[in-house]
């Protein structure tokens, strides 16, 4: 009887899982790194300066709040009147205190009192300043004491 010897065959690895997890790494990060751009509105153009730098430490629950103007296609400003731009609805800077207040009632439910949550103003750089400064006032109103307000970083 003759037997037939056979060269080892050489294994194949079968790529498809590897390729599976490096697709749903790359989906992950990608839902990860967008959480931050959430709360930004583009109707909202921030203002820049040299001084602006991110957080050192990010708080656990906060209000961010938009405020800006109804702008067209092109970004030219339609209504001079500056809106806060809140869960979907636009309502104009000094009749915000009633949200404010509901704020605060949801924030005493947890458990939370107001003046530890802060309050995040992203205002439009054409926003003037004074309403800006009213708002601050109808949020202290309402029990809110912590203020910081985004701006992106000027590159000289």
């Amino acid at each position: 009887m003759k037997i037939k010897s056979q060269k080892p065959a050489v294994a194949d690895v079968d790529m498809t899982p590897m390729i599976d997890i490096v697709f749903q790494l790359i989906a992950f990060f990608m839902v990860i790194t967008n959480f931050e751009q959430i709360q930004a509105d583009e109707r909202v153009k921030l203002p820049s300066d040299s001084l602006a730098k991110p957080p050192e430490v990010k708080a656990a629950d906060q209000l961010v709040l938009n405020i800006g103007f109804e702008r067209n296609a092109a970004g030219e400003i339609i209504d001079p009147q500056a809106y806060i731009l809140y869960n979907g609805e636009k309502i104009p800077v000094l009749k915000f205190g009633p949200k404010f207040e509901q704020e605060a009632r949801i924030y005493k439910q947890k458990n939370q009192d107001p003046k530890d949550v802060p309050v995040i103003l992203r205002a439009d750089a054409l926003v003037k300043t004074g309403q800006i400064q009213d708002l601050i006032k109808i949020a202290q109103e309402s029990g809110f004491t912590k203020f910081a307000f985004k701006a992106t970083q000027k590159t000289q």
